[in-house]
């Protein structure tokens, strides 16, 4: 009879313990820093869904997204938190860092989350690059992605225009990468027109039996399963055409984010 020593034992067990996710290379983590129209939902939260959870999709399989992204947070209580610092310790030399803030700097009514676009919301932004570079990664700024918001005009407006001016003015001085998702999204919103747009946020009837929302819910910030893997899709696409060293590993091809029907969760297939 074999005699496993306590020793052996847990040696073993050590083996069986699943180790955290690592990239394979360095390199290839893609981190995130934002808010809720990018964070992970649990499955109970389901339609409910960030865009940051479907971004693996379109990507590489050796490529390993973090998402940090946490629901109400600015780039103020982002770094109040400790989130920032939290990211930044995980950070290796040559990952890359998505920045998407703006929904709730902009949230005077909450005093804690408010960071006035020229003032405090810049220098945390040239924050963020100055870390992100200083610890060898590639900061890269993401404008606030649009809500289903129409002007008068009938065409989908930018509820955070001064917040997406503030990032583009800095890409430009501080020579830094910039995905116009404000733009990019404005437009897909834009095409898809006011009702057909609700399929891509969060609009549900009791009836329809959500289990996130199971007396319905009218949400035009939140994306639903199908808004966050369309988004996904063009966080992706922008990305891929900044010419990066990740950028290779973006996929030319994203049909798991080109689905035109939601798959009912939020695994890529």
């Amino acid at each position: 009879m074999r005699i496993v020593t306590k020793a052996a034992a847990a040696a073993l067990a050590l083996l069986a313990t699943p180790l955290p996710a690592l990239a394979t290379q360095p390199g290839d983590t893609i981190l995130i820093a934002s808010d809720s129209t990018a964070a992970n939902y649990k499955k109970g939260n389901y339609p409910q869904t960030g865009w940051g959870m479907m971004l693996g999709c379109g990507l590489s399989p050796e490529v390993r997204v973090s998402n940090h992204a946490m629901g109400g947070r600015s780039t103020r209580t982002f770094i109040e938190e400790g989130r920032w610092t939290k990211l930044m310790s995980e950070l290796m030399p040559g990952d890359t860092v998505l920045i998407q803030f703006g929904h709730n700097d902009a949230y005077r009514a909450k005093p804690q989350r408010w960071a006035p676009a020229q003032t405090d919301y810049r220098n945390n932004l040239l924050r963020f690059i100055w870390d992100v570079r200083g610890s060898g990664g590639t900061p890269v700024l993401v404008t606030p992605v649009t809500r289903r918001s129409f002007g008068a005009d009938g065409k989908a407006k930018a509820d955070f225009a001064e917040y997406s001016a503030v990032m583009r003015e800095l890409a430009a001085s501080a020579h830094v990468p910039i995905i116009d998702l404000e733009a990019l999204s404005r437009a897909w919103v834009d095409r898809a027109g006011p009702d057909k747009a609700k399929a891509y946020f969060l609009h549900y009837k009791a009836e329809d039996k959500m289990p996130g929302f199971p007396k319905g819910i009218d949400d035009d910030t939140h994306f639903s399963e199908l808004g966050a893997r369309n988004v996904a899709d063009l966080v992706a696409g922008g990305l891929k055409a900044l010419n990066l060293p990740i950028s290779a590993k973006v996929l030319t091809s994203r049909p798991a984010l080109n689905r035109t029907t939601p798959l009912g969760r939020t695994e890529c297939q």
